[in-house]
């Protein structure tokens, strides 16, 4: 005889009751110490610059060579193969040393200033960004006399809270 009741009803249809569904709780694992002395070092804000530093360095250092390459020596007509290969290899080199270096600096001071602010102000905000970009415009182009670095200031900043609002760090 089949039972009317659902509830004692399963699948196979003997009369086993069924159990209400229980939410799952995920449970809280906490940090190894391994992973804790991790996140202290990279909270280091000379590790995390030189860190950026140094990924700056290895994009500047492969945009350069993509860039070098794609010079043509102006006497291309009058250059064997070889010597226009030279010619390239020359201007890869050049390119990519110059790049890398401009990158590294580049990294490492926007790094620095990004995480002095943010241990500053203890916030972790589009703020930071802000001045960390000019500082790292307004020293880029300090050479350049004080226009330029105001200029170099306001540049980087803009750019940096575009790409900030571009990537959606800080919601």
């Amino acid at each position: 005889m089949a039972s009317s009741n659902p509830e004692t009803e399963s699948n196979n249809g003997s009369s086993i009751a069924k159990e209400p569904e229980k939410p799952q709780i995920e449970a809280f694992r906490m940090p190894t110490m391994e992973e804790m002395r991790a996140q202290e070092v990279w909270n280091n804000c000379a590790v995390r610059s030189v860190a950026s530093g140094v990924m700056g360095g290895g994009l500047g250092l492969m945009m350069g060579m993509f860039l070098g390459a794609l010079d043509n020596p102006i006497m291309q007509e009058e250059m064997t193969g070889r010597q226009q290969f030279m010619y390239t290899m020359r201007q890869m080199g050049q390119r990519s040393w110059s790049s890398a270096k401009a990158f590294a600096v580049m990294g490492l001071i926007f790094s620095a200033a990004e995480c002095v602010v943010e241990k500053a102000r203890a916030k972790h905000d589009t703020t930071n960004t802000v001045v960390a970009g000019c500082v790292t415009g307004g020293t880029m182009s300090a050479k350049g006399g004080p226009k330029a670095a105001c200029a170099g200031c306001a540049g980087f900043a803009a750019f940096s809270v575009l790409i900030e609002k571009f990537l959606d760090r800080h919601t």
